[in-house]
This record gives C-alpha cells, structure tokens and sequence, in this order.
C-alpha cells in the first residue's frame, strides 16, 4: 500500500512535469503567433545589410561572408546552376526546394522563418534547417545569387543555453529535495494522527499531540483531542452507567429474593408476613419503573419515540400537571404560585413535556420542606417560551449542580434510595427538551432554593 508520503512526493512530481510541459506549449504557441514575424522581419533587414554590404564590394563577398557566419550566422549561397557555398554551421536538413530558389533568384524576398509550420513540442527557433531561412537575391559582380540567412542559435546563444538548462536542471532537483523535506514535514503529523487513531480504538484516550502549529493540521490536532478527551468521557458515563443500572437493579433484586426466603418460614405472624410483602412490592415498583424510565431514555436517545408537535396553551397544559399532583402538594401544605399568561403557547410534544414539568414540579415536592412554596412562571421572548420552576427550599451546593441532569446522579444518595427514585428523571427531562430544541439550566443559591429554567423555540 503507498503511503500518503509517497503519494505527496508522487504527486509534485505529476505537477513540475505537467507544469513545465504547459509552459512550453504556452511559450511555444507565442513564439508562433508572436515572435515568428518578428524574427523573419529582423532577420529580413540584417540580410538587406548584408546584401548592400556584398553589391559595394563583390570581389569581397566570399571573405565578407565568412566573417558574417563567424559572427553567428549561418548561411547558404545558391545560382541555382549548381554553383552553391555554405557559410558558419552545416545545416541540419537541406530541404530547400527549387521553386523557392527561382523565387529569390528572379528578384523575391524568401520568407521561410514566418512561414514555418506551427508544431505542438517543436520550437522553429532552435531548427536549423534551410527551410526556415529567409532568402534574398544578391547580384555578385556579373552573376545573380540566392542568399539564405538564419542565426547560428548555439553560436550565438550555447553558454546562455548551457546557463538556462543548469538553472533548470538544479531549480527542479532542489525544487524535488525541498519537497522531500517539506513533504515529511507536512505528513509526520498525520502519522502521528494514525497513531493516535490506533491508540484510541485499543482504548487508550490519554493521548497528547503537539498542537502548537496554527494551521489546518494544528486544528485537526485539536480537535482531535477534543474528541479523544469527549470519547474517554463517554466511556467513563457508559462504564458508569452499566454500574449504576447493575446496582440499581441488584440492590431490589437482592432485598426480594432475601424477603422472599423469609416469607416462606411457617413461624411468621400475619403481620410480619403483611410488612415483608409490602417491602417485596416496593422493591418491584422500583424495578418497574427503573425499567420503564431506562426504555424511555434509550427510546429518546435513539430517536424512536415519535414527536407529536402541536401548538398548545401552556397555561391549560400546566394545570393538568398541577391537578396531578395537587394531593402531594396538599399532603406537604405547600404553596403553588401560577404566574403564566393566557398568551403563552408552547409549540411540542404535550405528552413528553408532560414529563418535564411532572419530574421537575415532583422533584421540588419531594426535596422541599412542608409550608414552603413553589412558583411557576412563563412568558414569551421573541420566537422563545421561557418556563421557570422555582421553589424555597434549602436548595442545591454548587458542587452538585454540573451533575444535576446525569444518569443515576442523587444529591442526596440515601434519601432518594430509600424513596425508590432511580435518578434519571432530570436525564429524561433534559434528553426531551434537547429533542425540542430547547435547553434548561439549573442555578439554586443554598439557604433560599433553587430554580429551573426550561427555554423552547415556539415553532
């Protein structure tokens, strides 16, 4: 399997090769389109020069003409009657055909650069063939001539070819070491990601990455040690969750089955076996409703209870909840302020926030002392219903409160076994709001009570 290094290096490669290749094609196109007349026109006026320097002195053409070529440039002189001479550097191909001698040679000016064929990888600068010359007729004493001129490029240009092809020769091999480098500069931190991936899967969330870059991978880096300190927190809640519900369901299970073996001794009154049997009934009811409330949360969690959304009158809603639960309330002689507006509408699933408000109003009934008071208060802020449930009760230390809405989670451990609470009222509570997109928060100052605030979007 080839590595992501490999893959990097691989692909810098493909790019220095195609761009180069697109920058001759694009170069190579200009000098066609551009440069081409340009030089056939330049080179049209040196060969002018050349034939006015030749018609002032033809005794001196042949010595003239030496020097010429000796100063780059190649050329061919032809009378088209087989009497032809070639000048400086041999030409690569002689393909100069005779209807173009007998064109200069009756007076016409050979344009041979700027009519040579355009070719995809082939630059007519660098190809030194007679063809891609331009010819001019030169009167040599008595005798006409053709003249074909073109410049000598590796005369006149071979160190700064040699130059430019060692620039681009190192540019690409140090272009290739730096990417080397830099390319493992670039993968050693995903490798370290690997790593770390690796780690987790065997469970081992203690993971500590360097996070001091500021750059895409520094952030990957952060965030995924983020979401490894979030995955070692969901793992402790799972572990502890199976411990909880394992002794919330152990401890009635123990306390029937050792009730049970005493109800069955025949040397028992009426009344003992009366007292043990409520005991064993206790302890179902509280397997019973552990159950039932367990199958809710994993029912919200995974989405598979439905929501019925409507809008409703709070105000109405909440009365129920009240009614509910009015002979607790009469039972402690507990106060209940309503403060909530004929206008406020709640726009959710009425069975499920049913709960909300029954756990959260029984919550405040079972922790606060008799003669205190609860208030229920409601109003509408913008698109937002605002629930507040507040009660005078001793209140909540704050040591407690980031733990209020988790699993099994009791303030008072003792006191809320022996009321066969299993403490995942508040998660339920919390799950149905989250599913309304809602929130809820809990503040409580000790010594005056405490308060919840539940916050639903109306549509």
């Amino acid at each position: 399997m080839r590595s992501l290094y490999f893959r990097v290096f691989l692909m810098t490669m493909a790019v220095i090769l195609a761009s180069s290749v697109i920058g001759f094609l694009i170069s190579n196109a200009y000098y066609h389109a551009k440069l081409k007349p340009y030089n056939d026109e330049k080179l049209v006026g040196i060969g002018e020069q050349m034939k006015r320097f030749i018609e002032a002195d033809p005794g001196g053409m042949d010595r003239y003409l030496r020097n010429a070529a000796a100063l780059g440039y190649q050329i061919y002189v032809t009378d088209g009657l087989g009497d032809a001479h070639f000048y400086g550097r041999s030409f690569r191909e002689l393909d100069l055909k005779k209807p173009e001698i007998e064109l200069v040679l009756h007076g016409g000016t050979y344009h041979g650069v700027k009519r040579f064929p355009n070719k995809l990888f082939i630059s007519g600068f660098f190809d030194n063939r007679l063809s891609n010359t331009i010819g001019l007729p030169v009167q040599g004493g008595a005798k006409t001539y053709a003249m074909y001129v073109r410049p000598d490029v590796l005369l006149q240009f071979g160190e700064l070819r040699v130059f430019f092809a060692l620039i681009g020769l190192l540019t690409v091999i140090v272009s290739i070491l730096f990417f080397i480098f830099s390319t493992r500069y670039l993968v050693k931190p995903i490798t370290r990601l690997t790593d770390a991936t690796k780690r987790i899967a065997q469970g081992n969330y203690n993971l500590r990455l360097p996070a001091g870059r500021r750059d895409e991978i520094g952030r990957l880096a952060e965030h995924f040690m983020a979401m490894s300190k979030e995955l070692e927190r969901v793992d402790q809640a799972r572990q502890q969750f199976v411990s909880n519900v394992s002794h919330e369901i152990q401890s009635p299970l123990t306390s029937i089955q050792g009730f049970a073996h005493v109800l069955a001794q025949e040397e028992l009154t009426k009344d003992e076996r009366g007292h043990y049997a409520a005991i064993i009934e206790a302890e179902s009811r509280h397997l019973a409703m552990l159950s039932k409330q367990l199958l809710l949360l994993s029912a919200l969690e995974q989405g598979e209870e439905p929501l019925n959304k409507r809008p409703f009158s709070f105000r109405d809603h909440i009365k129920q909840v009240i009614y509910v639960l009015q002979w607790q309330l009469e039972e402690k002689e507990l106060l209940l302020k309503l403060s909530v507006p004929e206008s406020v509408t709640i726009y959710g699933d009425e069975v499920l926030l049913t709960q909300v408000w029954m756990n959260v109003l029984g919550n405040a009934i079972q922790h606060i002392q008799a003669g205190r008071s609860i208030e229920i208060r409601a109003e509408q802020r913008d698109s937002r219903s605002v629930i507040v449930i507040a009660d005078t009760g001793d209140g909540i230390a704050p040591e407690h409160l980031p733990f209020l809405f988790d699993r099994f989670y009791r303030v008072d451990r003792a006191r809320e076994r022996s009321s066969g609470r299993a403490g995942l009222g508040l998660a339920i509570v919390k799950k149905i709001v989250l599913l309304h997109g809602g929130s809820i928060e809990a503040s409580s100052v000790p010594g005056e009570g405490t308060r919840f605030t539940v916050t639903l979007p109306q549509l």
